[in-house]
C-alpha cells in the first residue's frame, strides 16, 4: 500500500470531459478543483494518479452495444444531440467519457489490490445516463458500470451507491431498481422542482430490492441542519443493509449559489457525509470507498467542497 490512504485522479484526460463555455457543464471545472486543491496543499497528503481510458467491452458491461457504437459515430462529427437537448455531442466525445470510466475502474483496481483505501475522481458521477441513452450531460454513466465492473472484474457483489447530488440519480436508480444487492441512498432536491423529477420516498425498489433503496426528497433552500437531520437515515439505512465497496457521488450542485438548483448547503455538508462515510467504511468494507464529484455550476462552489471531501478523505 502507498504511504497514503487516498488517491486523487488529475490530468487533462479527464478535463477534456465538458461541452461548451456557454453549457452549464463547461470545460472550466477540473481546473478550478485543481487549483484549490494545490492552494490547499492537498498534494502533500494524497497521491496524484492520472487518468486512464477503458475498452468498449467495459462499457457495455453497463450500457448496451447500439448506444456505445452511436456516441462512437457522433463523437467523430460532434453534431446534434444524445439525448433531448441536455447533451450534446461534441468530437473526441467517445474517448473524454471513456476516460472518465477508465478512471473510476482503475480506482477501484488500485483499491481492490490493496494500494489505496479511497479515491476521489473530480469529474466523475455521471449519474443520469441511463444503459441505452444518454440524458442530462451525462454521455456513459461510470457509476453504473463500476458496479458492474466491482461484480464481473472483482466478484463484489453487494455495493452502497450514496449520491448527494442535488439531482435524483435516476440513471442509477432504474438501472438497478429491482436489484437486491445493489444498496442505493439518495439525497436529492424534490423532484417536484428539479429535473429529473424523479427519487420520491415511496421509491425502495422492485420486487426481490423492496427496502434497499432509500430515497430522501429533500426541500427547495434546504441547509446544513436539514441536510445533517436528513444524513443520520443514511447511515442508518447503510449499516442495516452492509456493504463490501461504497461508492459516493457527492455533486457540488446542492451547494447554495448553483445557478440550476435551489439547495443551500455549504461545502461542510460534503465534508460531514465523507468523513462518515470514510468511517462506515472502515467498518464495513476494509475502507473501500470511490467519491466521484458529479455535478456542480458554480465554481467557487466545486473547488471549495470537492477539495472538503479530498480533506474528509484523508
Amino acid at each position: 500500500m502507498s504511504s497514503h490512504p487516498c488517491c486523487v485522479y488529475l490530468g487533462d484526460d479527464l478535463a477534456r470531459y465538458g461541452f461548451a463555455n456557454d453549457h452549464p457543464f463547461g470545460p472550466m471545472r477540473h481546473q478550478v478543483f485543481a487549483q484549490e486543491f494545490y492552494r490547499q496543499s492537498l498534494q502533500e497528503k494524497v497521491d496524484i494518479l492520472v487518468p486512464q481510458s477503458i475498452n468498449q467491452n467495459i462499457l457495455e458491461l453497463f450500457h448496451n452495444h447500439e448506444y456505445v457504437e452511436q456516441v462512437k459515430q457522433q463523437s467523430i462529427l460532434g453534431t446534434g444531440y444524445l439525448d433531448q437537448g441536455d447533451t450534446p455531442a461534441f468530437i473526441g466525445m467517445y474517448e473524454a467519457a471513456s476516460f472518465v470510466v477508465g478512471t473510476v475502474c482503475d480506482a477501484i483496481d488500485r483499491i481492490m489490490r490493496k494500494e489505496y483505501q479511497r479515491s476521489f475522481i473530480p469529474i466523475a458521477g455521471l449519474h443520469h445516463a441511463r444503459r441505452h441513452i444518454a440524458a442530462g450531460f451525462c454521455v456513459f454513466n461510470d457509476c453504473g458500470v463500476a458496479v458492474e465492473y466491482l461484480r464481473h472484474q472483482h466478484n463484489i457483489q453487494r455495493i452502497a451507491y450514496v449520491d448527494i447530488d442535488a439531482h435524483h440519480g435516476d440513471g442509477v436508480f432504474y438501472s438497478f431498481e429491482d436489484d437486491p444487492e445493489l444498496i442505493f441512498a439518495d439525497l436529492h432536491e424534490d423532484g417536484h422542482f428539479l429535473y429529473p423529477g424523479t427519487g420520491a420516498a415511496t421509491e425502495t425498489g422492485k420486487g426481490k430490492a423492496i427496502g434497499t433503496k432509500l430515497n430522501i426528497p429533500m426541500p427547495p433552500h434546504a441547509d446544513d441542519n436539514a441536510f445533517m437531520q436528513a444524513w443520520e437515515s443514511v447511515e442508518e439505512f447503510l449499516l442495516k443493509h452492509g456493504a463490501d465497496f461504497i461508492l459516493l457521488q457527492c455533486g457540488a450542485d446542492s451547494i447554495k449559489g448553483d445557478p440550476i438548483t435551489h439547495m443551500e448547503y455549504t461545502e461542510q455538508a460534503h465534508a460531514h457525509a465523507t468523513k462518515r462515510l470514510s468511517a462506515l467504511a472502515d467498518q464495513l468494507c476494509q475502507g473501500r470507498l470511490i467519491a466521484m464529484g458529479g455535478g456542480g455550476y458554480n465554481h467557487q462552489n466545486i473547488a471549495k467542497t470537492w477539495a472538503a471531501v479530498v480533506a474528509s478523505m484523508v
